[in-house]
């Protein structure tokens, strides 16, 4: 993989190009700025920019000002290669607070093509009704050990606005949840996102993961995705390097919250 060339694409992409995440979202490009206004349970926030150090001030609080005053909480998602270098520090001082730093990681959806089954006893099931969104629910909880609320509201809105654009599948020990993960996908986009996979303690280093990786890029390649994408924590970035899958940049999600 050519990493220069693979994330100068995801940057044109996923970023610059972005298409809105589900039916009743929308994407707005304006100065400098392209961002994401989510719909009912959606994310809301800036996806890209470019921008210098005497304009990024003023860009920083006309995006403020447009979120506020349509009531969105909302994100800013600096990767690590964008301008101006110091643009983290300005989100701060601007008011955004910043969550954990993780790594974007891409891998070619054909190197993940293997047959990787989950351990004995275990099941692969898709997520499609609200007792499929419960079970994924619990899983979650006991694997991050948070309130999963956020998610369920997630759920719930896609599945029931755009169900082709996310893929959310479960690991079934018998009744029980033992992880989770769901796949994001956008129509056109060579990159299909890989989110939320999370296993439960007593299951992690069994395959469980590795299982859904490949359960998923199986889908992807059949509807024409060429790369996946993580944003990676640091638990999770050394498994996806055994796999394959190369650090292009960083991702800190900068939220500000009215």
């Amino acid at each position: 993989m050519d990493h220069a060339a693979v994330l100068a694409l995801y940057d044109r992409d996923m970023r610059e190009g972005a298409r809105p995440e589900s039916s009743d979202a929308r994407v707005e490009r304006t100065g400098g700025v392209v961002r994401h206004v989510g719909g009912e349970g959606g994310w809301s926030g800036v996806l890209w920019s470019d921008l210098g150090a005497a304009d990024a001030d003023a860009v920083i609080a006309e995006q403020v000002a447009y979120f506020t005053g349509i009531g969105h909480e909302f994100e800013w998602k600096l990767h690590g290669h964008d301008r101006p270098a110091d643009l983290g520090q300005r989100l701060t001082a601007a008011g955004f607070t910043a969550d954990a730093e993780e790594t974007l990681m891409i891998g070619e959806t054909a190197d993940q093509l293997v047959a990787a089954e989950p351990p004995e006893g275990v099941r692969i099931v898709p997520v499609t009704d609200r007792a499929g969104v419960e079970l994924m629910v619990e899983a979650n909880e006991r694997a991050f050990g948070h309130d999963g609320s956020w998610l369920r509201d997630l759920l719930h809105a896609r599945l029931a606005a755009d169900p082709d654009a996310i893929v959310a599948v479960l690991a079934m020990a018998g009744d029980v949840p033992v992880s989770s993960a769901r796949m994001e996908l956008i129509p056109g986009a060579r990159f299909a996102g890989l989110w939320g996979g999370g296993t439960v303690e007593g299951w992690r280093g069994r395959g469980v993961y590795r299982a859904l990786i490949a359960h998923r890029a199986r889908i992807a390649a059949d509807r024409g995705y060429r790369y996946l994408q993580v944003d990676a924590s640091d638990q999770s970035r050394p498994i996806l390097e055994r796999l394959g899958f190369a650090p292009l940049s960083t991702t800190t999600p900068y939220v500000y919250t009215r």
